[in-house]
């Protein structure tokens, strides 16, 4: 396949890739990363690792624990403001490691988060109306342009200071393990347009996941570890651009999956769910981020009033409410 940002078209491509991929992804998980290994085919029998011409290669790596997936910790409520903090330090321990350089340095400059800003919006525009307002994305373009114009001296000093380094590029719950150590997976080996930046651009992809799964408490004691561990004093002016654009890139994503014809009705139905989410979020942090807001209560006595707006000072959904959610995404019978 070729996608623009991804070639995999020939077999030394998808080795070469491979390859990558493992180089990449042991910087954060080292255990978790054995090997490339050939798909071999021999009398029409084909066979992992076996002899051969090699006609496909596969990376071979360790089981992940589904338990300690960060996504399904935070489901699970085994995830606090201490497993937050510990992702944090591992992630500025990393960053602080990164590779950096003139080459790298120049992914993010003015001009080039505005080509990749730009693109977004290219992308997206097809979606107006359907999973984002035209006055949305309207707001959110307009943010964008503005803020990088009045930041461009910023974002050209951080590049010139070594801030842009050679990042994850794709840092959310869903690649996180938290056991005995934090091992962070699956980063952007593919392309590396989408995996040089500037560090709190990589770390916003997360402090904006945690958002997403409304857990602000969590974001708030990510986004603080974070900066603490760093002491990027700085860094914190670009944080809600960078989850502006991060929440945009996924709302794409997921809006892209929402009208593929291969993916079911069911799945179609909730990653249109999840791109309005995630559009609404971007426009939120091209706002200035979350800004106290008084929500009222009413009902009729034994309702559960009280309960309700017990979780919602918590920032928490009550379990009854998760699964009408559920529900209400799924298309009728």
């Amino acid at each position: 396949m070729d996608f623009g940002f991804l070639d995999f078209t020939t077999l030394e491509k998808r080795r070469h890739f491979c390859e990558e991929e493992v180089r990449l992804n042991r910087r954060l998980a080292p255990g978790i990363y054995l090997r490339v290994v050939k798909v071999t085919e021999q009398d029409g029998t084909y066979r992992v690792g076996g002899r051969g011409r090699a006609v496909e290669y596969a990376v071979k790596m360790r089981r992940i624990p589904d338990e300690s997936i960060l996504e399904n910790r935070l489901a699970a409520g085994t995830a606090d403001a201490a497993t937050i903090g510990k992702v944090a330090r591992a992630v500025a321990a990393f960053h602080e490691k990164a590779e950096r350089g003139g080459r790298i340095a120049g992914f993010g400059s003015p001009e080039a988060i505005g080509r990749n800003a730009a693109e977004n919006f290219a992308q997206t525009a097809d979606f107006i109306g359907k999973t984002i307002p035209r006055a949305h994305y309207d707001e959110i373009k307009e943010y964008t342009g503005s803020f990088l114009r009045k930041n461009a001296a910023l974002l050209e000093r951080r590049a010139a200071n070594g801030f842009v380094r050679d990042c994850h590029g794709d840092l959310h719950t869903e690649h996180i393990s938290v056991n005995k150590r934090v091992d962070v997976f699956d980063c952007i080996e593919f392309n590396e347009r989408f995996r040089f930046s500037d560090v709190v651009a990589d770390a916003a992809f997360l402090s904006m996941d945690l958002d997403y799964h409304n857990r602000h408490d969590l974001a708030t004691a990510f986004d603080t570890a974070y900066f603490e561990a760093t002491g990027d004093t700085e860094g914190r002016t670009l944080l809600d651009f960078y989850r502006c654009y991060r929440a945009y890139v996924r709302g794409k994503v997921e809006g892209f999956k929402s009208v593929e014809d291969e993916v079911g009705p069911e799945d179609r139905s909730l990653a249109e769910f999840r791109a309005r989410y995630h559009f609404h979020l971007s426009r939120l942090y091209a706002g200035r981020g979350f800004r106290p807001t008084l929500v009222v209560v009413r009902g009729l006595s034994g309702t559960g009033k009280s309960t309700l707006a017990a979780f919602q000072a918590h920032g928490v959904r009550p379990p009854e409410l998760r699964r009408h959610k559920e529900r209400a995404r799924r298309p009728a019978p």
